[in-house]
């Protein structure tokens, strides 16, 4: 059965322009991971659009050398905003530019050499083969969150491109006589272009798969964050505790637990307004999360009640942080909310191995009600 490279290289344009089109559709409202990777796709398929134009107009021309550089511009951006997604899908924020630099490198070389069959089609395909290695590695290292197995098989996908498209700008470079023309029905374009639309696929599902883990991601972080205050929400609070909890019996740390209710808390409501009533709530939160220290479990327990467990804290430990929240709410409430803001504590120290999170918590609770007996706006000690 005869193959045709054309034919063959028409349909993986056509495959990366429907790509194009229908990742926007399918994956809906996006992140910054997925609007990158759907820029990354769409300036690959222009790449092979302005490749295929390049062949019809007149060899060696100005519109050829063009049409051909801004190609190899389009493929090698898209790449290198992959490797943006990619990075920020699994987790990380600070971005491997390498690839970008190749980008950059890659197009200006060509545009420059672009008279010298030989050494454009080394250059193109070597940087590109390299590029390809570097994403590869990105997809490789340990990510920051947990994703799927997807980046092994963008992984497959980029190593399985570099190895035929690497051995491509060999050929063309050193033997170019067995490949003089961009279309030559040699065994390695054939692979090259057999490759290419095979591996089309596994990188759309595997952008397809990383896109499902972000949006599980970001369900699993709605179901356990409180929407008002962005601090853990009661169920969330007490699983996280209870492992910090474990953790701390485990090796002998000790461990306390503050109940904090806000003082006033109604009047506040009913004088200015459900909305201050949520900005002191945040407010508060933030005070909260701003005072402690790595490791500290800050979490809403309800209403205008919250509670933060702390590990290699002793009574001292938990007292300075009281008073450094007290101190804050003191200086800055009136500043942004407008208003004094106070609150009654209680707190709890784990007593012994058996001592339980639900026990602790008990026993706060009942030192957080005696607080609000002896006049409200003090922390005691169970």
């Amino acid at each position: 059965m005869h193959i045709d490279i054309a034919s063959l290289l028409f349909a993986l344009t056509v495959s990366m322009l429907t790509m194009a089109v229908a990742l926007p559709s399918v994956m809906g409202a996006v992140g910054p991971a997925a609007r990158r990777a759907q820029a990354g796709v769409f300036l690959q398929a222009i790449g092979w659009v302005l490749i295929l134009l390049s062949g019809v107009v007149e060899g060696g021309s100005w519109a050829d050398r063009a049409l051909s550089t801004l190609s190899m511009a389009g493929i090698a951006g898209g790449l290198a905003l992959n490797a943006t997604a990619f990075d920020l899908w699994c987790g990380r924020t600070a971005h491997n530019r390498a690839p970008a630099m190749i980008a950059v490198l890659l197009t200006l070389g060509y545009g420059a050499g672009f008279s010298n069959y030989a050494f454009r089609v080394g250059w193109a395909n070597g940087l590109l083969a390299l590029q390809m290695a570097m994403v590869a590695v990105i997809l490789g290292r340990k990510p920051q969150v947990h994703v799927g197995k997807w980046r092994w098989l963008l992984v497959v996908a980029l190593v399985a491109q570099m190895v035929v498209t690497a051995w491509r700008g060999v050929l063309g470079a050193f033997f170019t006589e067995q490949f003089p023309a961009f279309l030559t029905p040699h065994p390695v374009n054939l692979a090259f272009a057999l490759v290419a639309n095979a591996t089309a696929v596994l990188s759309l599902t595997g952008i397809l798969l990383a896109h499902r883990d972000e949006a599980a991601r970001a369900l699993e972080h709605l179901a356990a964050i409180d929407g008002l205050t962005g601090v853990f929400n009661r169920r969330a609070w007490v699983l996280q505790s209870n492992i910090e909890l474990a953790g701390g019996v485990r090796y002998g740390n000790p461990v306390a637990l503050l109940m904090l209710d806000l003082d006033y808390f109604k009047q506040i409501n009913d004088s200015r307004g459900h909305e201050a009533g949520d900005r002191a709530l945040r407010f508060f939160a933030k005070a909260l999360q701003a005072a402690g220290r790595a490791g500290d479990v800050v979490g809403r327990y309800g209403g205008e009640e919250f509670c933060v467990l702390m590990r290699h804290a002793d009574d001292a430990t938990v007292k300075v942080f009281d008073r450094r929240v007290r101190d804050y709410l003191a200086e800055a409430a009136p500043r942004e909310l407008g208003h004094q803001l106070s609150y009654s504590g209680g707190i709890a120290m784990h007593a012994s191995a058996d001592d339980t999170l639900e026990a602790m918590l008990r026993r706060a609770d009942a030192t957080l009600y005696s607080a609000k007996a002896l006049g409200r706006s003090r922390t005691l000690t169970a």
